[in-house]
């Protein structure tokens, strides 16, 4: 029985109950509105979540607080990866800049990458495409057999097959003749499959490091703060990046389980420093060791015809470099725009650029996979296609093995190439680089690997998209809804 003097508190307490509870929603849904105001720059997703929180009392405030506040931004500022290595590589002269005369479309987006990146234009390189891991792995490992002094090697995915077991080999044999390793591996790819290769590593002497192990206390964070980067410099003076992991996938020849096409790229020349301070900032901020001089970098005298400089992105000081390229790229495109990824989901900014771009009668041709490794974002991006075919974007889809190629070209003689995706975790949440080129030969050279890939790959039409069931476009849609999380 309930005490006879309890009986009135407990009425008081049941009368406040609807009040409490009706002020505690008004203080979230404010709380909700006022943030949304001040940080929601696009108007329709700020009124989506004022009136999710008016509407959806608790709940409304709950899923903001979980999938509207960009901590992600906030706590990738707050990283400072460009303050964790204040050094410059001592012996690298950099050539002076210019403009090529031959190029005069490309002043535009010149200016604006250097307006963006702080980056100037260093001349005298040389980019070589190595297709698939076919090419790229064995040029790679003969790279490490080569070292004489170090090894750096920056990756988003080191799986434990027969690819890792390559590098592993090449790296510890490298190790035990004296040359400097240094292996980051992204914590999270890291763990897509048992038996990482960190541990591995470690044991055999190498040293070894995982970029931002989500933790606990901070997993909504930091299991979006993905280092997606692959780079890998030998002495200093040879590079290697572009979309390639480390992986049996890759490596055609082996007949593996899940073939996957790719495109990496040797590069030699002034901007391989580039390259070499990315790894060391990347470094320095993961294990405290700061990387100056030699035997890191050394004096890199022009060797080639290319025009480059390293575009770093991601949700620090670098956040939107590279969305910004992209859009100064489809700006300036006068006769042709070639764009080759694995994953497209494109905010609403760079799709109505592509559809002005192809509007204003450039031609624009998007190359993805017809089938990727991920379904829900196959459907999200299926809900974008009409939108773009409409305004005379040509989409083609290549058929099996999936293509996990990243190009971007515009017009004759400029290039981006590298690890960056067309969705917005790859260019808001991950730590990305790509390389912005100028040189006519070497566009052709990957012109005639996109044009092939065009000659297989299915166009996709306005009369296909229409004719599509009732129930594939309202799933197509309800994915795409959320692209931004995929």
């Amino acid at each position: 029985m309930t005490p006879s003097w309890l009986e009135p508190v407990l009425q008081m307490a049941q009368g406040l109950a609807p009040l409490l509870l009706t002020l505690f929603h008004v203080s979230c849904a404010v709380a909700v509105t006022v943030h949304a105001l001040l940080n929601k720059p696009d108007v329709h997703k700020a009124l989506g979540w004022i009136a999710l929180a008016w509407l959806a009392p608790a709940g409304g405030a709950l899923a903001y607080l979980v999938l509207g506040v960009n901590r992600v931004q906030r706590a990738g500022v707050a990283l400072g990866l460009k303050n964790a290595w204040r050094g410059e590589p001592d012996s690298t002269d950099e050539p002076p800049t210019h403009n090529d005369p031959s190029l005069p479309g490309l002043i535009s987006i010149s200016h604006l990458t250097r307006r963006v990146t702080g980056q100037a234009p260093l001349a005298g390189n040389t980019v070589t495409p190595l297709l698939n891991g076919d090419e790229a792995y064995p040029a790679m490992l003969c790279a490490i057999d080569a070292a004489a002094h170090s090894v750096t090697l920056l990756t988003y995915i080191f799986h434990n097959d027969a690819a890792g077991a390559a590098f592993l080999t090449a790296l510890a044999r490298a190790q035990a003749r004296g040359v400097q390793v240094r292996v980051l591996i992204d914590a999270v790819g890291e763990r897509y499959r048992p038996g990482g290769m960190l541990k591995t590593l470690r044991h055999h002497g190498i040293p070894a490091a995982a970029f931002l192990p989500p933790r606990l206390t901070r997993l909504l964070i930091q299991a979006n703060l993905r280092n997606h980067r692959k780079i890998m410099v030998v002495d200093g003076a040879l590079g290697f990046t572009g979309g390639m992991n480390i992986s049996a996938g890759h490596w055609l020849s082996t007949t593996p389980a899940k073939p996957i096409q790719c495109l990496h790229f040797a590069v030699r020349g002034p901007v391989v420093a580039d390259l070499q301070r990315t790894f060391a900032i990347d470094w320095a901020f993961t294990t405290g060791e700061a990387l100056h001089g030699k035997p890191w970098f050394t004096a890199l005298p022009p060797c080639g015809p290319v025009l480059a400089r390293g575009v770093s992105d991601g949700p620090d000081a670098d956040i939107d470099h590279m969305r910004l390229v992209m859009l100064g790229a489809l700006a300036t495109a006068q006769r042709r725009v070639r764009i080759v990824t694995p994953y497209f989901l494109p905010d609403e900014v760079l799709l109505t650029t592509l559809q002005v771009t192809a509007l204003r009668g450039v031609v624009v041709d998007i190359v993805l996979p017809a089938r990727s490794n991920l379904p829900l974002l196959d459907w999200a991006m299926r809900a974008q296609f009409s939108r773009l075919v409409e305004s005379g974007c040509r989409v083609h889809l290549t058929p099996l093995p999936f293509d996990h190629t990243k190009l971007f070209l515009v017009d004759d003689a400029w290039s981006l190439l590298g690890s960056t995706n067309w969705d917005a975790r790859s260019l808001r949440l991950n730590f990305e680089y790509n390389l912005a080129c100028q040189n006519a030969e070497l566009v052709h050279q990957l012109d005639v690997l996109v044009i092939e890939r065009i000659h297989r790959a299915h166009l996709v039409t306005i009369q296909e998209l229409t004719d599509q069931p009732l129930f594939g476009r309202l799933r197509d849609r309800l994915v795409c809804l959320l692209s931004p999380y995929l």
